[in-house]
């Protein structure tokens, strides 16, 4: 598949409000569409992994709300109408309702998501 919509892609994972639909796009990348309820925060989901971050890079652009990214670097604003690049290595928490899409890594991304699951469950 080259292309999806939110409404198409399925659901990778969802919970307190939260969702994220994921699809293979070709070659290596995937897409994601994410919806963060204002508090969701990734860090405790990411626990277990290295530095308890995660460790997929993204690339993408924010539709709607606020976002903090935390880093080892330190923390970073994001808000809607920016595109963002996110190295590995990083804790999504949302500051407002958020809404963004995402370009990653299939591989990388899959482990990420395997573990989140596993630690909502």
């Amino acid at each position: 598949m080259t292309s999806t919509t939110r409404k198409d892609a399925p659901i990778a994972f969802e919970g307190n409000g939260a969702e994220l639909r994921r699809e293979e796009l070709g070659g290596d990348m995937g897409g994601a569409f994410v919806y963060f309820p204002k508090g969701t925060d990734m860090a405790p989901a990411l626990k277990g992994l290295p530095d308890d971050l995660c460790q997929c890079p993204h690339w993408g652009y924010m539709l709607k709300g606020r976002l903090k990214l935390k880093t080892k670097q330190g923390d970073e604003i994001y808000e809607a109408g920016q595109a963002f690049y996110w190295a590995p290595g990083h804790a999504p928490e949302a500051l407002e309702d958020c809404e963004y899409v995402d370009f990653s890594p299939l591989q990388k991304f899959n482990e990420v998501i395997a573990h989140v699951k596993s630690q909502m469950s």
